[in-house]
């Protein structure tokens, strides 16, 4: 489970910012106790604010530490492809830190860096609470745990640009392994910073975007039945029934495609539609022909499902984009319940629609807000002004009356004067 994360000068977040996972107010089903740690975690996470304040940008430097933790042994060559703050003068490195709930042991991640180099990094565990060191680098000189021999050899593959710990991974200890693991299967999407990390362009279907892929495994037949195969296909149609009550089923078939007169020309592709009941039979409708927001919500339920199954992190931009406020609220209430979640999956997710905040708790919001000069200041709401905001605040009415400030300043007059309508 994620405890916090940190970043500063990364796009615009400037200064740095914290998005911590510590639930203020422990008593309730969404917060998870964490013995080892004395504190509760939560489950869900929303970031609100005007645009170009910065929300997506939270999210992309999650993005990019696990891209960084994955892909740097392979695709970094030439340099970092890190993407400091554009506005600033002073030549600093970009600096992360990452905690992380392992198998209930603490993790902690730092790293700093710029395009030349990595400047310095450092895993940590907190065993009966105690922090030791798992590794340990400044620039090239690495200093490892006593007894962690095996990972002796990642002193010969590193280089001033490659991470240690995507090199420690290829040795496969279980203190590095399980933390690469747990940031690996962070599934993000709406942000494709993942295009930057493999330089290359992004289409569609790469890291970042949402596929049917995911979901459609969970409606085929199986060549092989697994234990759970039935029990995930009714997983699946529930949580799709949540977007038309009047969706009965899904069908998958296979079917051939002709690019051109080779042989090499011919693919095969699944074709998905969904059964509506019409009150007296059954109609197909083809995926292609269903609403946008059940398209979406289609190409949801997979990895949600795979979130929920491992105790993940799944985070979503623009969580509200072409989703109907019911079924975003579901997805939150999924995600809080002690039953539906039993793993401890955690929801991180931007958005612009104000309904949902009255299915949050007062510390599972954030908001941005734009400064002066350009960068992003992140804040939990649960720390505005004290006191005044209580568990009990009606948090959709004070934030649409600006109660908590992050919300867009519309300068009407400005948008009439430059269309030439006013003097």
């Amino acid at each position: 489970m994620l405890i916090r994360f940190e970043a500063s000068n990364f796009r615009s977040l400037n200064e740095n910012v914290e998005l911590s996972m510590v639930a203020v107010d422990r008593d309730r089903e969404g917060a998870r106790e964490a013995p080892h740690l004395g504190e509760s975690l939560l489950t869900v996470a929303a970031i609100y604010g005007p645009n170009a304040s910065g929300k997506s940008n939270v999210i992309a430097a999650l993005a990019w530490l696990r891209d960084a933790v994955v892909h740097s042994l392979r695709y970094w060559e030439d340099e970092i492809p890190v993407d400091p703050f554009a506005f600033s003068e002073e030549n600093r490195p970009t600096e992360f830190v990452l905690e992380l709930l392992v198998n209930g042991v603490r993790f902690e991640y730092l790293v700093s860096l710029d395009r030349e180099r990595v400047h310095y990094e450092g895993l940590f565990h907190y065993p009966e609470r105690k922090r030791r060191r798992i590794f340990e680098r400044d620039d090239l000189d690495l200093k490892l745990q006593r007894g962690l021999g095996s990972l002796s050899g990642t002193r010969e593959l590193l280089t001033p640009i490659t991470l240690a710990i995507s090199v420690a991974r290829r040795f496969k200890d279980p203190l590095v392994t399980e933390f690469a693991r747990q940031l690996s299967q962070m599934q993000i999407f709406g942000i494709p910073a993942q295009s930057r990390m493999l330089k290359r362009p992004f289409f569609p279907g790469t890291p970042g975007s949402l596929t049917t892929r995911e979901t459609i495994r969970l409606f085929e037949d199986p060549p092989e039945q697994t234990l759970f195969a039935d029990e995930d296909r009714i997983k699946a149609l529930a949580l799709l029934q949540l977007a038309d009550l009047g969706i009965s089923d899904v069908v998958i078939e296979q079917e051939e495609v002709v690019f051109g007169s080779a042989p090499e020309d011919r693919r095969t592709r699944s074709r998905v539609r969904l059964l509506h009941e019409t009150g007296v039979r059954k109609v197909p409708l083809d995926f292609t022909a269903e609403s946008e927001g059940t398209r979406i919500w289609f190409q949801m339920i997979g990895p949600v499902l795979n979130a929920l199954q491992r105790g993940s992190i799944i985070a979503f931009d623009e969580l509200d984009a072409s989703l109907h406020p019911t079924v975003s609220a579901e997805l939150l209430k999924i995600f809080g319940s002690k039953t539906l979640n039993p793993h401890g999956a955690q929801l991180v997710f931007t958005s612009h629609d104000t309904s949902l905040l009255g299915h949050l708790n007062r510390d599972e919001v954030w908001l941005t807000d734009k400064q002066a000069d350009g960068s992003t200041r992140l804040g939990a709401l649960a720390e505005f002004a004290g006191e005044r905001v209580r568990r009990s605040q009606n948090l959709e009415t004070a934030y649409l009356h600006g109660r908590f400030g992050a919300l867009p300043q519309v300068d009407q007059a400005g948008f009439l004067r430059a269309l030439g309508l006013i003097g």
